[in-house]
């Protein structure tokens, strides 16, 4: 496969370095400069003078997020990358379009990586925008929870009406990893 193609698929997967902030979305948005990423594409630049300052950053920033992810996560995005690849073009294309026509928060949950993207619309109320030091530590533990908490947290986060979140956010993330399936039965049960 196309070393360029493959990164530039890889790194569409992932997210770039968010502006300084009180609040910082955990799925980071594109810096405001920085030219949004059209549906249709024609040539891929394959050296960095090809592109523009905000799009260097941009790349730059997507793949420092790419390093961050576990490795597992990765190598499920390498496998799409190589999946997406062996479509055709107009297979290729109708893809893009048709994740471009989603709402730009269903597009940056998939930012953070497989298994977290697509719980991310739903976990989105309590975990959408936290204080810039619970991030990392936010996604850590996100991170380690299976597919069954995840679907309770989200449930969790579904029910949970606003005045309530920062609550319920910090609670759970006080807990030690042993607590959390008590924790979650307890609140999924409310």
């Amino acid at each position: 496969m196309n070393k360029p193609i493959l990164l530039l698929a890889c790194l569409a997967a992932t997210l770039s370095v968010p502006a300084a902030a009180t609040s910082v979305p955990l799925p980071l948005p594109v810096p405001s400069e920085a030219a949004p990423v059209p549906a249709t594409r024609t040539a891929i630049p394959t050296t960095a003078t090809a592109l523009d300052p905000a799009q260097l950053a941009d790349l730059r920033g997507r793949y420092a997020v790419w390093q961050s992810l576990p490795e597992s996560e990765r190598a499920r995005v390498r496998d799409g990358a190589r999946r997406i690849a062996a479509l055709s073009p107009a297979q290729q294309q109708a893809l893009r379009e048709r994740f471009a026509q989603q709402d730009q928060r269903f597009r940056d949950g998939w930012l953070l990586g497989p298994q977290l993207g697509q719980w991310f619309p739903k976990l989105q109320g309590l975990f959408g925008y936290l204080p810039a030091e619970q991030r990392e530590p936010a996604l850590a533990i996100l991170r380690q929870l299976n597919v069954d908490q995840l679907a309770q947290l989200s449930l969790i986060a579904q029910r949970t009406p606003p005045q309530e979140r920062e609550q319920v956010r910090s609670q759970f993330l006080a807990l030690a990893p042993g607590a959390r399936d008590a924790w979650l039965k307890q609140h999924v049960g409310h």
